[in-house]
């Protein structure tokens, strides 16, 4: 069943307040430190990098309080720019269909940085809450840029453990459209969450070391842990759960 969120969520910035939680600071460990579509600094500048129509007031935040910022943004042309490479005619959705998505998010440097994401314009609001819940519970991803930032070259994307969303693209080896055609599916830490086949593939080929799901490191996502349960209450369901292949990094509103 098609579920939808008030209007009131879809257009209203979210924030969500953390004060003194004591929850620790994600590791400095792993391949680089958190980046974000606006250069990789620690705090966005006021106006969330200057995109058209965003909503949400800045925060300051530090190591002891922290204040989400997430916001939808709006105007004709906001999606359009930044889709320049991830989209052309005869997607199975148009720009008009999507939203970009401004969101804080925990680096695995342990700062708070602010990234964009790209998803249908009826999931935009449950991912807002989502991305809201995994800043709460500091949960860290190394990059959340816009596919396009890669030239929508999804290895390359994966390569960089860049979290990401919409992208016109098939299902690889295959000529069906991929849920992130439709806006419909998130890929998170790519490079530390691998697609994993039945006969020992990974994907992207860097993160063979963590296809050995009983580790533990920073951005790793684990069956029934706060990630899978922040996706699973917006109705989205994990790869990772998938009999035969496993896709640890993916998300998606159908399960596909």
């Amino acid at each position: 069943m098609k579920r939808t969120l008030p209007l009131l969520l879809i257009i209203t910035a979210i924030t969500i307040a953390l004060a003194g939680c004591g929850t620790p600071s994600p590791g400095t460990g792993g391949p680089g430190t958190g980046g974000s579509g606006a250069g990789g600094s620690g705090v966005a500048p006021r106006g969330g990098g200057g995109s058209a129509g965003a909503e949400g007031a800045v925060v300051k935040a530090d190591s002891t309080a922290a204040v989400f910022r997430g916001s939808i943004a709006t105007g004709r042309d906001t999606v359009r720019k930044r889709v320049r490479y991830s989209w052309r005619p005869g997607c199975p959705v148009g720009p008009v269909e999507l939203r970009l998505l401004l969101v804080d998010y925990w680096g695995f440097d342990g700062r708070v940085h602010r990234g964009e994401l790209i998803v249908h314009r009826d999931q935009a609001g449950r991912i807002l809450v989502v991305f809201g819940k995994l800043f709460k519970a500091r949960y860290p991803v190394q990059r959340l840029r816009v596919v396009d930032a890669y030239r929508a070259d999804d290895d390359r994307s994966m390569a960089a453990n860049n979290t990401s969303g919409f992208n016109c693209r098939r299902v690889s080896g295959s000529s069906s459209w991929s849920e992130h055609a439709f806006g419909r599916a998130i890929d998170l830490n790519p490079l530390r969450n691998p697609y994993v086949t039945r006969g020992g593939r990974v994907s992207p080929p860097a993160g063979r070391p963590y296809a050995n799901r009983a580790r533990r490191a920073a951005g790793m996502i684990h069956g029934g842990d706060t990630v899978v349960r922040a996706f699973a209450a917006a109705g989205w369901r994990w790869g990772g759960n998938w009999s035969g292949s496993r896709d640890y990094q993916h998300f998606s509103a159908t399960g596909r």
